[in-house]
């Protein structure tokens, strides 16, 4: 199937590895122009190579409130047009609600909620005919994950603002949708079983609750997103879409 991404521009951002460069991978491979982003320069740098020619990797830090506009301007200065973001960060510091600092809830309410709803914004601003934003947020949307107590209350509040944004802009052609990864392969999930010193054990166990008895791949999130993004799912918006291999029990 033809997505219709070529020559369509999106930004990406947390790029550098893991979901966001698996989606910026597929984009790329469709012919979307991309700006793609990560804190880390060497690393956004890297990928952006990786990438091929019709992307540009930019380092900045979403907690940053002039990210957001600096991101929608690379764009348009660069391919004059924008159509979409990819909204992903990487995950807040694990911890029990009792036991986490105040100032980790901080730091990771001005990265995961103020700096994405303020990309989204900007895109929404700068975006042309038919802009899609997707907020990659996690299965704790729908139910919480034992030993991420950030992560659990954050994503949810940030799912229901991209609910709202998708009432607010659809007037205007302008999707947004969020999707909720489950345990996907990637740098993140190994630290996270890496916490109890057995990363295999906790690795099997984990595959046990999943209905396919695997962990998903990081491109296998990287297609679903790159067609929610694109003109092809031109009719979904509002929508908290699974990618966990059918381990959430709720609708």
């Amino acid at each position: 199937m033809d997505l219709g991404l070529r020559d369509r521009t999106y930004i990406i951002t947390g790029a550098s590895r893991g979901l966001g460069f698996a989606t910026a991978k597929v984009l790329a491979d469709e012919g979307a122009r991309l700006v793609i982003s990560s804190r880390n320069e060497e690393s956004i740098t890297r990928a952006a190579k990786q990438l091929g020619d019709q992307v540009v990797g930019i380092p900045v830090d979403n907690a940053d409130p002039e990210s957001a506009e600096r991101l929608a301007a690379t764009a348009i200065a660069k391919w004059g047009s924008l159509h979409g973001a990819l909204i992903s960060v990487g995950g807040p510091r694990p911890g029990t609600a009792l036991d986490t600092d105040e100032e980790d809830w901080r730091a990771a309410f001005d990265s995961v909620f103020l700096g994405g709803l303020r990309i989204a914004r900007a895109v929404a601003r700068a975006g042309s005919d038919g802009t899609s934003i997707a907020f990659v947020l996690s299965s704790s949307v729908k139910s919480p994950i034992p030993g991420l107590a950030i992560s659990n209350g954050l994503r949810p509040g940030l799912a229901m603002v991209a609910k709202t944004l998708a009432d607010e802009l659809g007037p205007n052609g302008v999707r947004v949708n969020g999707l909720l990864p489950g345990r996907i392969a990637t740098d993140r999930l190994k630290e996270l079983d890496g916490k109890g010193g057995d990363p295999e054990a906790a690795r099997r166990a984990s595959e046990k609750t999943i209905p396919l008895r695997r962990y998903g791949s990081p491109e296998e999130f990287g297609r679903v997103a790159a067609f929610v993004l694109s003109p092809v799912a031109s009719y979904i918006s509002g929508a908290m879409i699974p990618i966990d291999g059918g381990v959430l029990r709720t609708l």
